[in-house]
């Protein structure tokens, strides 16, 4: 089984463009309403446009964004994506900093819809 989160947003093509530019993601998919975000040809992100009318249990706008969801992603790039997301003034929750129970390294941040993100050096990085 692989997971294939799906998060609904306003803005699917601007919020594409940030987990491009943030993450190093490409666009599996691209449009207005629909996005497949991919790592190395493997989909690790779907964007879901809020208005569109495929998915009738995706939720409600005007409830809290992500409470109680976090994407956590595993990266060997880890340093890269800190210094991008410092660079672009990205709203840093927690971090950089040493977890050592999972012996790694992590850094929890907001994406521009107010979904809360997480992304770990691979186990054992330090």
């Amino acid at each position: 089984m692989i997971a294939q989160p799906l998060i609904a947003v306003s803005d699917v093509e601007k919020t594409s463009l940030w987990y491009q530019t943030m993450l190093g993601l490409e666009s599996g998919h691209g449009g207005k309403e629909h996005e497949q975000l991919l790592f190395e040809q493997r989909m690790v992100l779907q964007l879901h446009q809020w208005q569109a009318h495929e998915h009738p249990y995706i939720g409600d706008p005007k409830r809290v964004i992500g409470n109680g969801v976090l994407l956590w992603f595993e990266s060997n790039r880890f340093d890269e994506i800190v210094l991008k997301l410092q660079t672009h003034q990205v709203e840093i929750l927690e971090g950089p900093k040493y977890n050592p129970n999972a012996h790694h390294r992590e850094i929890w941040f907001r994406d521009l819809n107010g979904y809360t993100l997480v992304v770990a050096s691979p186990y054992g990085d330090l």
